[in-house]
């Protein structure tokens, strides 16, 4: 089983950066098999991809509304997994989610098996 904690989400003015991180516990965050993704969902909306990183790092999947602007990456030994959020915008507004995949790196929100809570993102223009 893993958990999956996130955090760093918040009010921020448009142009601003957030860094979000998600916390796993439960299995080893090194295993070939748990490549990790972030999504969002804003209100009245579905889940939508942000973006997925494999366990070595090496492989990253974004979504095109976070090229150039979000930055995905994992610290293994300290089981992390974060989201550098650059430059929001207003329609980044969201509660932020982190999965993990026990299959491979996909854009596909049903390919994860675990989530976490989510953490709100809010950006003020």
């Amino acid at each position: 089983q893993v958990q999956l904690v996130e955090s760093g989400g918040g009010l921020v003015q448009a142009g601003g950066n957030l860094r979000l991180s998600c916390a796993v516990s439960g299995r080893t965050l090194s295993s070939r098999d748990l490549p990790m993704g972030w999504f969002r969902q804003a209100p009245g909306e579905g889940r939508e991809f942000v973006a997925a990183i494999s366990w070595s790092g090496t492989r990253v999947l974004y979504a095109d509304s976070a090229k150039s602007r979000y930055t995905i990456s994992r610290d293994n030994a300290k089981k992390m997994v974060y989201l550098q959020m650059n430059n929001l915008r207003p329609e980044d507004t969201a509660v932020y989610y982190c999965a993990a995949s026990l299959t491979i790196v996909t854009i596909y929100p049903q390919e994860y098996q675990h989530w976490g809570q989510g953490t709100q993102v809010t950006v003020a223009s």
